[in-house]
């Protein structure tokens, strides 16, 4: 089989929300030893793109979009130990989570997913997160962005405990902090000191790139 067929047939897999088909597709590239970055870029990136641009047009469903998430994390979980650990190939490391007091985990899962397509080393730390947790993982791993998700007002209180965790570390300065969910806003972020405010997965990821070549 072709290398760029193989790299069709991996795109369409996402498009059509066919997990075990993006595993199949993957084992055939990594059987044609294609770089795995060069598939992360060449057709999940492309694939994972094109599926958040139809969402942001409102041409598909959020349930459509947890299905792209899981084909390409899916094809990810195969790819990414294959990647050099540091070095060429590898982007920030970014800890995901949904903050202490919340156990909503869609929008944390697709933004993961969608980092991981990028090329981005994700920690996913789950639901329910301890500040104090996630900001020693974020120093045990020298992350350099934390994308935190709160989707219950009673919790938004929990992300502004993250920004003066990493101040009272004397971290601030080199974490940056994106936070999203369906109560949060763009003034929302500045008022507790966050670097930045995602409306959705796509501005997440987009965020992330930003704030990768940032610091």
């Amino acid at each position: 089989m072709s290398v760029d067929k193989i790299m069709k047939d991996l795109q369409q897999a996402v498009l059509t929300y066919d997990p075990d088909a993006a595993v199949a597709s993957t084992k055939e590239a990594i059987k044609a030893k294609i770089p795995p970055m060069d598939v992360i870029e060449g057709a999940l990136v492309p694939a994972i793109e094109k599926v958040g641009d139809l969402f942001e047009r409102m041409e598909i469903f959020l349930p459509d979009l947890m299905l792209a998430a899981d084909a390409v994390k899916s094809s990810t979980a195969l790819l990414l130990p294959l990647l050099p650990k540091e070095g060429k190939g590898r982007k920030a490391t970014v800890v995901v989570a949904t903050v202490q007091g919340d156990v909503h985990e869609i929008g944390k899962n697709i933004v993961a997913s969608m980092l991981m397509a990028r090329g981005f080393t994700v920690i996913d730390m789950g639901v329910d997160v301890k500040t104090s947790d996630l900001v020693e993982t974020v120093k045990k791993e020298k992350a350099r962005i934390i994308c935190a998700s709160a989707l219950m007002s009673s919790t938004l209180g929990s992300q502004k405990d993250i920004v003066d965790y990493l101040i009272s570390l004397k971290l601030r300065k080199s974490v940056a902090v994106l936070i999203g969910g369906g109560p949060t806003s763009k003034a929302w972020a500045k008022e507790i000191g966050a670097d930045d405010w995602g409306a959705d997965a796509n501005a997440a990821v987009k965020l992330a790139e930003k704030y990768s070549k940032a610091r």
